[in-house]
C-alpha cells in the first residue's frame, strides 16, 4: 500500500470521527484532546532526549492532565491557577536535583519539559473554543471549532498550490527549504475567502454567530499567519533534532506535531481574536 493510499484512507476515517466527537465534545472530547496532547509531549520529548534530558514521564503526565483540567474548570471542580502552573515547575525542578544531580542538567531538563507541557497542552483551546459563551448548543460550538480547524487547512492548501505554481522565492530556507513566499501569500488569500465563505453561509444560520466584513478578513490573516507560523515552529524543532517527522504514529501523515503543529497556534490564537470579533447573530 502506498504512502499516499495511507494518507487518504487515514483522512476519510479520522476526519468524520473528529467532527463527530467535537459535536459530542464533553468526556469524548476531553479524552481526545489528552491523548493527543501526551503524545505531542512524548514527540518533542523523544527529539530532545539528546541535548536536554527530558524527565518525560512527568511532562507526558502533565501535558495530559491538561484538558482534563480545562474540562474541570468548565464543570465548575476544579480551576487551574496560575500558583498550580507555577508548583508544577517547582516538582519539576526538585525532581530534577533529586533524581539526577547537577549532572542531569537540571536547568535545561525543566526548561524543555516545561515548555514540552505547554506547548502540547496548546491543544486543550479546542475545547475551550467548543464551549464558548456564545456558541449555544452542540451544533454552534462544533461550527465554531471548525472554523480554524478549515481556515488551517486551506492555508496548507493554498500555500501548496501558489507555490508549486508560482514560487520561485523562498521563505525561509534555513527552517524549510519547501516553503516559498508565493505559497505564503497565496495561502493567506484563499482562507480569507473560505473564511468569508464560512461565516456568510454556515456560521451565521447555523450557529447564530458572525463577523463583521472586516472583521472576518482580519480573522482569515490572523489564522493564516498562526498556521503558517506554527508549521515553521514546528520545522525548526525537526531541524534542529536531525528528524524528518516527529514519529510515525499516524499512517501516512508522520506523527502527531506533523499534523497539528499548525493548531497548537492557531486554536490559542482564535480563541483570543473570537473573544473581541465574534459577535451574536440577532434572531
Amino acid at each position: 500500500m502506498s504512502e499516499l493510499t495511507r494518507r487518504i484512507i487515514f483522512a476519510v476515517i479520522a476526519a468524520p470521527a473528529s467532527i463527530g466527537v467535537i459535536y459530542y465534545g464533553d468526556w469524548a472530547l476531553t479524552i481526545v484532546l489528552s491523548v493527543i496532547a501526551a503524545l505531542g509531549a512524548w514527540e518533542l520529548f523523544r527529539m530532545s532526549r539528546d541535548t536536554a534530558l527530558p524527565l518525560e514521564q512527568a511532562g507526558i503526565l502533565l501535558a495530559g492532565l491538561l484538558p482534563i483540567a480545562v474540562h474541570a474548570r468548565r464543570l465548575g471542580v476544579y480551576s487551574l491557577s496560575m500558583t498550580a502552573v507555577v508548583c508544577m515547575v517547582l516538582v519539576l525542578f526538585a525532581s530534577t536535583i533529586w533524581l539526577r544531580g547537577p549532572v542531569g542538567r537540571p536547568l535545561s531538563s525543566v526548561a524543555i519539559t516545561a515548555f514540552g507541557v505547554m506547548y502540547a497542552g496548546l491543544i486543550s483551546y479546542v475545547y475551550t473554543l467548543r464551549y464558548h459563551p456564545y456558541a449555544i448548543g452542540a451544533a454552534a460550538g462544533t461550527a465554531l471549532v471548525m472554523l480554524p480547524l478549515l481556515l488551517t487547512w486551506s492555508t496548507d492548501v493554498g500555500a501548496y498550490a501558489f507555490g508549486r505554481l508560482f514560487g520561485k522565492r523562498k521563505l525561509i530556507p534555513s527552517v524549510s527549504p519547501g516553503k516559498t513566499v508565493a505559497g505564503a501569500v497565496g495561502g493567506l488569500a484563499l482562507t480569507v475567502v473560505i473564511c468569508l465563505l464560512y461565516v456568510r453561509f454556515i456560521l451565521m444560520p447555523y450557529a447564530q454567530l458572525g463577523l463583521t466584513l472586516q472583521g472576518a478578513i482580519l480573522f482569515g490573516i490572523v489564522v493564516s499567519i498562526a498556521a503558517q507560523t506554527g508549521d515553521l515552529a514546528e520545522s525548526l524543532l525537526k531541524r534542529e533534532a536531525g528528524v524528518k517527522d516527529s514519529s510515525r504514529i499516524l499512517p501516512g501523515h508522520g506523527g502527531i506535531l506533523d499534523r497539528f503543529d499548525s493548531l497548537l497556534f492557531v486554536m490559542p490564537v482564535s480563541f483570543l481574536v473570537l473573544n473581541h470579533l465574534l459577535l451574536p447573530v440577532p434572531r
